[in-house]
């Protein structure tokens, strides 16, 4: 796995002007086989509080964070390990390089995408595949959200 990122934080000296806090690579970690995920940020409660200086990224969090918002970069390599999974979350995607085929419930369309395309995910059913011959690097933002519901069942999120 190849997933390094440069991330910049930006905050205020003493005195309220603005200032880099951090600017810095960030390596990823194994996630599962062929995938690499790295969180830059997180945050918790609305509205977000943006005083202080502490390091978000270092909190541990779930794939979603509850009451709050999780910033991650994943690196999904050809023929990356499958995890179909629905989250509690808004997340918001963005395709940066390489392809992806989001696969959805059993007999819906595959949809594939490139880098550039974006995806707003509402709580549904997914799993990310690889089935190109390049890595393919996507950074998320998950917002907590209340689960889903269809006819008056809730569904909860796994995996």
């Amino acid at each position: 796995m190849t997933l390094s990122i440069r991330r910049v934080v930006t905050g205020h000296t003493p005195e309220g002007k603005a200032t880099v806090l951090l600017d810095e690579r960030m390596e990823g970690e194994l996630r599962r086989p062929g995938t690499t995920a790295s969180v830059i940020w997180t945050s918790e409660g609305f509205p977000v509080e943006n005083n202080g200086d502490e390091d978000e990224s270092t909190k541990s969090v779930e794939t979603t964070h509850k009451n709050g918002t999780v910033f991650r970069v994943l690196e999904l390599e050809p023929g990356n390990g499958q995890r179909m999974h629905r989250t509690d979350s808004l997340d918001y995607a963005v395709v940066i390089s390489g392809s992806i085929d989001m696969e959805l419930e059993p007999g819906e369309p595959t949809v594939h995408l490139e880098a550039g395309d974006l995806v707003v995910q509402r709580g549904t059913v997914h799993n990310w595949i690889n089935n190109g011959t390049v890595p393919c690097v996507i950074a998320f933002v998950l917002i907590d959200a209340t689960p889903v519901t269809a006819n008056g069942k809730e569904l909860t999120a796994f995996g």
